[in-house]
């Protein structure tokens, strides 16, 4: 079986923002609403606002710190909205 990496961006219920990488997206994001991750747990009800896969875990690390070096900015909103539109269309 080929590993897959998935970058993610999940969305707390009071709008927070947190940006991660992962071989198993469901199971990850279960533990994001479990508390059991140190940054996440201090909010609640994490909801996934964003992924890409990839082949890679070098490819992966790549785009996370792309986006996180967005700082929440305006490419980082761009991302968001794009990957909504695509949400909203389906």
């Amino acid at each position: 079986m080929i590993k897959k990496y998935t970058v993610y961006v999940i969305q707390s219920q009071n709008k927070r923002y947190y940006t991660g990488i992962t071989e198993n997206m469901e199971k990850r994001l279960r533990e994001h609403n479990e508390g059991k991750s140190k940054w996440t747990k201090r909010f609640k009800d994490w909801k996934l606002v964003y992924k890409e896969e990839y082949k890679t875990l070098s490819e992966a690390l790549k785009r996370e710190k792309f986006i996180k070096n967005q700082k929440g900015g305006i490419g980082f909103f761009k991302i968001i909205k794009k990957v909504k539109q695509i949400n909203d269309a389906g």
